[in-house]
């Protein structure tokens, strides 16, 4: 199989061939020019929750398989699940099908937070352990930093020693937080990505950028949500969500002007939207090829996969003109590139 054409983010004029699930320059025999026009390394999607209809619900295999399946039609080939109703199966990241994948295993949260029926419930004593355990085992980790209006978020204390534990046995720290407690507290420890990030204090996004930590917003699916927060009660649950989803855009652009690494995740159902936070991002203000960079090169780099060059994993995605200077063009691709077959 051989591809060709304008290589993001650069630019340059490339014309590669798949020998196995690696790109080369080399000639292969009898490959043939499967597509060309503008060129990605595989779009990322850094926060999903595949497999699972609604919050709660035990993982179902055959959910899972048809979110993934929605991935890749939208161009994704390679997802991050910081969280997941159940460890996944063995063909998890492997279905030469389906995404790659990196997942965190189930939520480690405090007692009497998070959703129901999902996650490890561990007493902050515990956290630490679990936490590297699961780093050990699968490369991350993820905590529950706050909940509900009025919790106490994870202490920083408590944050700071599970950010320890992980990395000292070569995991990353994925960090859910959507209080200013919770943030604060993620930032102070130099835990590797924070999810979600609402109501962050922007005095934070110069250090986060310093520690080289990754800020995902998910910014599209909170946005979505404004018209149902709008007709909750009113009370400090509805002033909490109004005030956090209002202002998010605004944080986004100024993480992404303090040199913060965004990825784009798009953590709820529908699967498939990764389109939907990449044009969110460039609303808010991010500039077109970091928002694109943040679906697609960013989030790879930050992942540890290489783009598009001779050694990396063969992911692409073909689209006729460059996505960005007109993002719909993410809504119509020409081939989807997937560990060197063309899955679509």
């Amino acid at each position: 199989m051989r591809i060709r054409g304008y290589a993001l983010p650069q630019g340059e004029f490339v014309d590669l061939y798949a020998d196995g699930d690696q790109w080369t320059t080399d000639p292969v025999p009898g490959a043939e020019v499967t597509a060309e026009g503008w060129l990605l390394p595989g779009l990322v999607d850094a926060h999903t929750h595949p497999g699972a209809e609604k919050p709660g619900d035990r993982l179902d295999l055959a959910i899972l398989k048809d979110d993934l399946r929605l991935h890749v039609d939208a161009g994704v080939t390679l997802i991050r699940s910081p969280g997941l109703a159940d460890d996944p199966p063995d063909w998890f990241g492997t279905d030469p099908d389906l995404p790659r994948a990196w997942h965190a295993g189930p939520w480690i949260a405090q007692a009497g937070q998070f959703f129901d029926g999902w996650g490890r419930r561990v007493d902050h004593a515990d956290m630490p352990e679990q936490a590297a355990a699961q780093a050990q085992q699968t490369g991350w980790a993820k905590i529950i930093a706050d909940w509900g209006v009025g919790d106490e978020p994870v202490p920083e204390h408590v944050m700071k020693a599970v950010a320890e534990a992980v990395h000292a046995v070569g995991g990353r720290l994925a960090v859910h937080t959507q209080h200013s407690g919770g943030s604060a507290a993620a930032v102070a420890a130099g835990v590797d990505s924070v999810e979600h990030g609402m109501c962050m204090d922007a005095g934070l996004l110069n250090d986060m950028a310093t520690k080289g930590m990754a800020f995902t917003p998910t910014l599209s699916v909170l946005l979505s949500g404004l018209p149902r927060i709008q007709e909750r009660a009113e009370g400090p649950r509805k002033d909490w969500a109004l005030t956090g989803v209002t202002a998010h855009p605004r944080l986004v652009a100024a993480a992404a002007e303090a040199g913060v690494t965004l990825l784009a995740g798009t953590d709820s159902r529908p699967h498939g939207r990764v389109a939907d936070e990449v044009k969110a991002m460039a609303d808010a203000g991010v500039s077109p090829h970091q928002a694109l960079g943040a679906a697609s090169w960013t989030a790879r780099a930050f992942l540890g996969l290489q783009g598009l060059e001779p050694g990396a994993p063969a992911d692409a995605v073909v689209y006729e003109q460059d996505p960005r200077t007109d993002l719909d063009q993410l809504n119509r691709p020409l081939a989807v590139i997937l560990r060197g077959r063309r899955v679509r």
